[in-house]
Parts: structure tokens; sequence; C-alpha cells
């Protein structure tokens, strides 16, 4: 195995071997604490510019098959472990990860201290990164870690997004039928692709929606032409402030169709209200998250992939808060006082991750089935009235 050696910007050094795609990359350096799914976090396109850390011993155990993707390619610049398996065993293989990430140019390095490594980036956060098999050498890797650009300020979403609108018909996955496909649906939804994983629109899909995909650019008026019953907000990578094509957009369609937002959907909402956004320490990556829904009172456990979170205390005179992350009681969920919208940080659709949190997709249903029968007029009023409230809180803002 060839030598391959990891940098941080912080000039901390870890010594390994390399597998999968040889070369150099460099990324954000994070771990996410999933013990399964490493195929469908490796095609998450929210890992645009990060590199990954699995914090599980052992990966590449069950190969790699042709049906647990979240989007077309994988969206990580590199991906660390501690030990990497390569007699892989499951009925559904049709590779090994080295095949896989080799065939995609994605850089991996194994065998080294992802313990460590995880300590390390809890305690002094995550931060830029490289994996290097050309130049092992610790000096010079270090060094061009450390002129890496940061996470913030940086519009990833352009890099993910589709190019043209496309339909979306594939529903839930079944163990003996595999993918379905949609056979009816009572509600028109569009769907916002800021890097949107595929068992979202599964989901969506299997929930009775007839989903078409729009790039994150599209006018907030071509969309309202299609005349849904409801706009998605998807997830997504990077830094959500910079997005101000998606932050203008989302103003101009709230109140005016039911919104649900998932992840940087969520991020993105809050800032079209007049919020802001902060950079979490090492953010929260994961199949094991701990959330509370304040309404009931009851804890999920849920998959969550995020480096920034919406500043509740800048919105909460429009948006209450319904969901808190049990470990550091950040914002998971928000939904506005009167207009029909509302938003999750986490990820309800998992993949990989527990179930617990599917509700919300007919939770969605539901506001959008309500929207309908009220009519637009009454929430028409609504919107002036937070519009003018929302145009007075920015001027305030003015130096």
């Amino acid at each position: 195995m060839k030598r391959a050696v990891l940098a941080l910007a912080d000039g901390t050094i870890f010594e390994g071997h390399s597998f999968g795609a040889e070369g150099e990359t460099s990324g954000e350096v994070v771990f996410n604490t999933s013990m399964t799914g490493y195929q469908e976090i490796l095609t998450d396109p929210s890992y645009k510019g990060q590199i990954v850390t699995m914090t599980y011993t052992q990966i590449g155990n069950y190969g790699v098959n042709d049906e647990d993707v979240e989007s077309a390619r994988p969206c990580v610049e590199g991906f660390i472990v501690k030990e990497y398996i390569d007699f892989p065993s499951n009925w559904r293989k049709k590779r090994s990860l080295h095949e896989y990430l080799q065939s995609h140019g994605i850089v991996g390095i194994q065998g080294i201290d992802t313990r460590a490594l995880t300590r390390h980036l809890r305690d002094f956060g995550a931060q830029p990164g490289i994996i290097s098999t050309a130049d092992p050498d610790h000096a010079r890797a270090a060094a061009r870690a450390k002129i890496l650009p940061k996470m913030s300020g940086l519009d990833l979403v352009k890099e993910v997004t589709c190019a043209e609108p496309y339909q979306w018909d594939e529903s839930d996955w079944d163990l003996e039928k595999g993918y379905g496909v949609r056979k009816g649906s009572r509600y028109r939804v569009v769907a916002y692709d800021y890097g949107i994983k595929r068992n979202i629109l599964r989901l969506l899909t299997s929930a009775g929606c007839q989903v078409t995909v729009v790039p994150a650019t599209m006018p907030a008026e071509e969309v309202l032409a299609m005349d849904p019953h409801g706009v998605f907000l998807s997830n997504g990578p990077g830094d959500p402030e910079p997005v101000t094509y998606a932050i203008e957009n989302i103003r101009k369609l709230l109140g005016k169709k039911p919104i649900f937002g998932i992840c940087l959907g969520q991020q993105l909402l809050g800032l079209a209200l007049g919020g802001r956004t902060y950079k979490l320490k090492f953010g929260h990556h994961g199949a094991n998250q701990p959330i509370m829904d304040l309404a009931t009172g009851r804890v999920e456990i849920a998959a969550e992939n995020h480096g920034f979170a919406v500043d509740m205390e800048t919105v909460k005179d429009q948006v209450e808060l319904t969901h808190i992350n049990l470990n550091d009681k950040t914002c998971e969920g928000i939904q506005h006082k009167t207009l029909p919208a509302f938003s999750v940080q986490y990820h309800p659709e998992a993949s990989p991750g527990p179930h617990d949190s599917r509700y919300l997709f007919a939770r969605f249903v539901d506001m959008m089935e309500r929207h309908g029968k009220k009519g637009p007029r009454r929430t028409m009023r609504v919107v002036k009235k937070t519009a003018a409230k929302t145009a007075r809180k920015a001027a305030r803002k003015k130096p």
C-alpha cells in the first residue's frame, strides 16, 4: 500500500496508507459517527467541499451496490478510515469500496488513528486539510493545508445543483421489488435543488407528491407559474449566506405557497426571514443524533449533516422553535407563526439513519391540504404584514 499523509491547517499530521484514487485532495475535515451507510454518505451532495472521517473502525466490509446512492456520483473531496476492509461480503455487493472510489477519483487514507483525529476536531474544530499520496512530506503538506480557504463564505450550491428541471417518479425502496414508481399524485411540489438527496425525493413521491426538481437559481416567478401546491427547499453544502439568489427567491415565495425545508433549506429560510446563521465548531454529522420535538416532548434519533445553524434569537419574533438538539441545544426545527412554512435542520429522510422523523413528510402534505382549502386571500394579507415587518427589521440593521 502506498504511503499517504493527512495534514490539517493547524499543522497536525497523520500518516497512513492510500486506498481509492491516488493523488492529492483538499477540503474541510469533518467526522461522521454513523456505523453504516458509508455509500450514502459518500454520495450526499451536502459533503461537497469536505473530507469525511468515519469514526466507526471498519469501513468497506459490505462493499458497494448500485442502489444505495444519494446522487449520481460521490460528492466528498476525500475519505478517511481507521481500517479499510478489502474483502467485502454482502448479497447486494457489486464491487469494493476501493474500486468505487478509484473509479470516481476520490482520494482516501486508511490506517490512521481516527479516534485521535476525531478528538482533535472536537477540541479545535473542523478545519481545512489535505490528503496526499503525491507528496507525503509532512512540512510541505502542512504548509499547503495552512493556506486553504475556510468553509465560511463559500457558495458550493452552484457546484451541485441540477442544470435543468426534471421530473422525479421513483418512490421508496422495497426489499423484494427495489425502488417503486409513482402511480398517482394528489399534490404538485416544486423542489429546489441545493444539493438534494434522492431519498428526500423518494419520500415526497411516496407521500403522494408529483415532484419537479428545479435548479437553485430558478426565479420564484417561474416556480409560481408552475402553480405547485407546495415548495420544498433541499439540503446542500457550504455556507448559506453567500447563496443570495436562493434567499431572495424564498422571500418571494413566502406565504404564496406552503414551504418545507430540510438542513440547508432551513438555514436559507431563516435568512429569508431576516435572521442570521453561524458556523458550528465541528458540526453535526451522523445517524444517531438526539432531537427533541418540543410540541410533544418526544425524542427522535435522527440523521444530521450540517456545519451551520440558524441563530434563533434573530428570528424568534416570526417563528416558533419546534425541535432542538439535545447534545448542544441548537435549533433543529422552526415553524412560522402565521405563514405556511416550516423546516428542520436534521434529515428526516435519513439514508443512512433511523426512520423516526418520516412523519414530517406527512406534515408537509397536511399543510398543502389546509392551504388549498383556505385559499390565497387570507394568506396574502399575512404576506404583506410579514413583508412589512421584515422590511422594518432590515432598515433597523442599516448603519
